[in-house]
């Protein structure tokens, strides 16, 4: 295996070597069980084989909105796409390394002000800059499936581009099972801090189903 030389050839690396489901996946149902402090609510999810949604079930707007919201992003995660027609347009030099052996790759190009970080072949952090918000992803662990990385443990720390004030923090915990040839997430927590207040939502996930096709 060569060894990566440029910013952008360790990118690539890192990017590509990401667990994604692969062009056969047939997408998946499954129960789901929220928990927010003392209540419970449940529904159920589908995945399809395009990579569209389906939240169905839930009593409560704002939860379904936020079932929707976790799917979009496994979906995001998930989906395999090119390298080339992510970041074929984006120019990467080095920044500088830290004192855990983690490479900064600033990156040029791209609209949202995008620089993330490298250890071990794998990106430990992202910085993204969102209108008058920034936000740094830091993954502290990560589930090697033998066909790429899933991060399973990580935190999101928002803040005002014009103050760098600490807005909120988000704390996840991801669990995966593979079912059939695919890893699915089977559960996560969602720890929240917000001006200190800390709220704990627990998404878990049962029943899961990958979905036949038509034609079998």
């Amino acid at each position: 295996m060569t060894v990566p030389n440029t910013a952008r050839e360790l990118f690539q690396t890192a990017y590509e070597s990401r667990y994604t489901w692969d062009k056969n996946f047939p997408g998946y149902s499954a129960d789901v069980q929220v928990m927010q402090g003392a209540e419970v609510y449940t529904g159920h999810i589908r995945i399809n084989h395009d990579m569209s949604l389906e939240v169905t079930g839930v009593t409560d707007p704002q939860v379904e909105e936020g079932i929707y919201t976790q799917l979009q992003d496994i979906v995001t995660h998930r989906q395999r796409t090119p390298f080339e027609e992510s970041h074929g347009k984006h120019e990467f030099v080095f920044g500088e390394s830290d004192n855990t052996d983690a490479v900064e790759i600033l990156v040029k190009g791209d609209s949202m002000d995008s620089n993330y970080k490298i250890r071990d072949g794998q990106v430990c952090q992202v910085r993204r800059v969102m209108g008058r918000m920034n936000f740094v992803i830091d993954t502290y662990e990560s589930l090697d499936t033998g066909e790429g990385y899933i991060p399973t443990c990580y935190d999101a720390t928002f803040h005002n581009v014009q103050t760098n004030q600490v807005t909120s923090i988000l704390k996840f915990e991801d669990t995966y099972e593979k079912i059939g040839n695919y890893y699915i997430m089977t559960k996560q927590v969602v720890q929240e801090v917000i001006d200190g207040e800390k709220t704990t939502t627990e998404f878990n996930y049962s029943n899961i189903k990958l979905i036949k096709s038509a034609a079998v």
